[in-house]
């Protein structure tokens, strides 16, 4: 077992580490590839992790969040051809899957895909553009034929987008939701649409009982955020049950979407920062920033006195305007809330 104090020999603590986040960053990321066979791969995984919890530099986003996800290796050596690799392994997939999509085992399949991609943040351009529809039409629906227990459900199809933004900055300077995805190289656009692929695949991986028969997933976390919320604020529990609110006619979108209906594109991306930073942050660290959510509207819930309008509030909350400011507060809440309440809730189990 490895021990998680720094040795005295690590080369982050030889330096003096740079009090600017991109700098820390670029420091952290130079070195990362000479931990991985060593007791400081361990050491030094957390200390990037530790800085990624309150924000990523968009210069150096796209590298943490393909290191972050497990997805690239820390060693730099490896790195170009396991990417390769892996980029060639999807369009093998490609090659092997896509011309299905019209079997008669895997039309209603597509077909669902295909209607829900226009849906996909509709007022963002990038994502109107016939070529990048489809791009997602061809991650989502590999995903789908290689996950059979659970194929393609409603709202995976948001949770591509993130990534799709982060990994199309590293070759974008401008405003990424109105650029020109055709202008890019194809083995640009191909890496992009690979790397999104398996880095969803990689958050799937662990939430996927979200979107298996019956979603029994969201079910337990949406009983065990109303748990959480009757032990944080009773008032605002006790307001739900006199309005006779359901947590489920709100909640599901919660989960099901990771709160990416709910928040710009933008924030959401600062959010994913900290949740591929946390251990289980998109299993179990998104309940806490729920919770923080919902209590964060507590003044405007309590003055609903009716089922329509509290219902109406929850499902268009004025979250337009946030930026990471706001996203920062709602995180540094979730934590506090984690570790005040870890004992909770006890329907949380997984």
């Amino acid at each position: 077992m490895f021990s998680l104090k720094q040795p005295s020999s690590s080369p982050v603590q030889s330096r003096s580490m740079p009090h600017t986040p991109y700098a820390s960053f670029t420091v952290l990321l130079k070195y990362f590839s000479f931990w991985i066979n060593s007791a400081l791969y361990f050491v030094h995984s957390e200390e990037l992790r530790k800085h990624s919890w309150s924000g990523i530099p968009r210069e150096v986003r796209p590298v943490t969040w393909r290191l972050l996800s497990g997805y690239l290796p820390a060693n730099r050596e490896r790195r170009d051809l396991v990417l390769q690799r892996k980029r060639e392994e999807y369009f093998g997939f490609i090659e092997q899957y896509y011309n299905s999509r019209t079997d008669e085992n895997h039309r209603d399949t597509y077909r669902q895909i295909h209607i829900d991609i226009p849906r996909t943040n509709p007022l963002i351009p990038l994502f109107q553009q016939p070529l990048v529809q489809e791009v997602f039409e061809r991650i989502l629906f590999i995903w789908a034929i290689r996950h059979p227990a659970s194929g393609y459900v409603q709202g995976i199809n948001d949770l591509v987008t993130p990534f799709f933004v982060v990994f199309l900055s590293e070759f974008v300077e401008e405003d990424v939701e109105n650029f020109e995805m055709a202008s890019l190289p194809l083995d640009t656009q191909r890496n992009i649409e690979a790397d999104s692929f398996w880095c969803m695949s990689k958050l799937l991986d662990g939430i996927q009982d979200n979107y298996t028969f019956a979603q029994p997933g969201i079910q337990i976390k949406v009983k065990a955020l109303e748990e959480l919320v009757s032990r944080i604020d009773e008032d605002v529990h006790v307001h739900f049950q006199k309005c006779e609110v359901e947590y489920l006619q709100f909640a599901f979108r919660w989960m099901n979407n990771l709160l990416m209906r709910e928040l710009p594109l933008r924030c959401t991306i600062r959010l994913w920062d900290t949740y591929q930073a946390e251990s289980e942050g998109f299993s179990h660290f998104h309940l806490y920033v729920c919770a923080a959510f919902l209590i964060k509207w507590r003044k405007e819930i309590l003055s609903m006195l009716d089922f329509q309008s509290l219902l109406m509030l929850l499902q268009n909350l004025p979250t337009i305007h946030w930026g990471n400011e706001e996203v920062g507060l709602l995180l540094a809440e979730a934590y506090r809330l984690k570790y005040m309440f870890a004992d909770a809730p006890s329907h949380y189990k997984r």
